[in-house]
């Protein structure tokens, strides 16, 4: 056995999790499945760095640790289990797409609420600590100053906010299956694994999560909750069923542009992982990931047409507040055009990087990507 396959060997993991927390009771173990493909993929694929080995050892262990809090939060308070979770909306769409302005938009109404960055990351209270969470938001705020500062390019790629909106696909890393894994790692054993996963039993616990933060935080009550991850386009059915009454948002454009700009993203943050990192490889693997990703799409999209709302990428670029108060309408909710025009005044008025990149640079060419994704090209509003 490797040193890596020792450091992440799945008893040692739950031991860990026991000793950190105090805690015994994992729930129902649905989850060891997905985390033994995990760790096994980061054993024999990932190539970690001993700094990434011991980053990774330190995060799968507080994961397991948040799902030892989290069942003992609820048997201590019932009540947290029968909060009422309304899911409006999950904004979806390939990177560089507006999802994310999309999201940041919508989630400024006072009329939904969204997961936020800190408590994402820290989504339970910490012993002692009061209702304004200000533990939570300072360990949040000095991880991602680290955070930064080993991948000081990445916040020209994708703007973080710590405290600002961020996607709910970081509350399924506890569940070990997410798309976080193979965006973080070179782990491709286990992104063909998840594909064909059902992600069911992590989707209830996302309400669970949802429960929680809802429960700490009684201003959420009444207001659906507006999320957004690329991640679940890889669950869009499970979406649809564990959430009634929600709709997917999904943000269109070119995939040839969204592939080599995905693949850039991943490049830097694998980079604090492992110091042997291939570009190419990872172009590749994300350009066929979204392929299938966008075939499975399209057979949901046809099966549940009105469960779907489009957003152009030239529309978001022409016009954002209109477009979210398009989108707020088809969902069924009041377009606050004044914290729309608020949120775009703050977001002109940010400084924002820039990252250069061509499609080559992984493996790829642009007239190759447009031949991929021919299919959803001529599918596209």
């Amino acid at each position: 056995m490797t040193i890596t396959a020792r450091a992440l060997h799945l008893d040692g993991l739950l031991a860990a999790a026991r000793d950190k927390t105090g805690l015994s009771n994992f729930g129902d173990e649905w989850f060891v499945e997905p985390l033994q493909v995990l760790t096994a993929a980061l054993a024999d694929e990932a190539r970690l760095s001993e700094l990434g080995l011991a980053l990774t050892q330190q995060r799968l262990t507080a994961l397991l640790a948040d799902r030892l809090r989290l069942r003992q939060l609820q048997s201590e308070n019932p009540a947290i289990t029968e909060e009422e979770v309304t899911v409006a909306a999950e904004i979806c769409g390939l990177p560089r797409t507006g999802s994310t302005l999309l999201h940041r938009l919508l989630a400024s109404s006072q009329h939904v609420t969204t997961t936020l960055s800190w408590e994402t990351s820290y989504p339970l209270p910490f012993p002692g600590e009061g209702p304004d969470a200000e533990q939570r938001k300072q360990r949040a705020k000095d991880r991602f100053a680290m955070f930064l500062e080993m991948s000081p390019d990445f916040g020209d790629i994708h703007t973080i906010e710590w405290d600002g909106p961020e996607e709910d696909v970081i509350l399924l890393d506890r569940t070990f299956t997410s798309m976080s894994f193979d965006s973080f790692y070179w782990v491709p054993t286990y992104g063909t694994w998840l594909r064909a996963f059902d992600e069911a039993p992590a989707y209830r616990e996302l309400r669970e999560w949802l429960q929680v933060l809802q429960w700490q935080d009684p201003s959420r009550k009444g207001r659906p909750w507006v999320l957004k991850s690329p991640h679940h386009l890889t669950a869009v059915d499970t979406v649809l069923d564990t959430f009634p009454g929600c709709k997917i948002v999904m943000t269109h454009r070119s995939p040839a542009q969204a592939v080599p700009s995905y693949a850039s993203m991943v490049s830097a943050i694998s980079g604090q992982y492992s110091d042997d990192i291939d570009p190419v490889a990872i172009g590749r693997y994300w350009r066929d990931r979204f392929v299938t990703t966008l075939r499975e799409f399209a057979d949901v999209r046809a099966r549940r047409p009105d469960r779907f709302v489009d957003v152009r990428f030239q529309d978001m670029l022409a016009d954002p507040v209109a477009e979210a108060a398009r989108v707020t309408s088809e969902l069924g909710l009041p377009a606050d055009r004044d914290a729309f025009e608020a949120y775009m005044s703050r977001n002109r008025a940010e400084k924002h990087g820039s990252h250069t990149y061509t499609a080559e640079d992984f493996g790829l060419s642009e007239a190759e990507l447009e031949q991929d994704f021919a299919f959803y090209e001529k599918e596209l509003p």
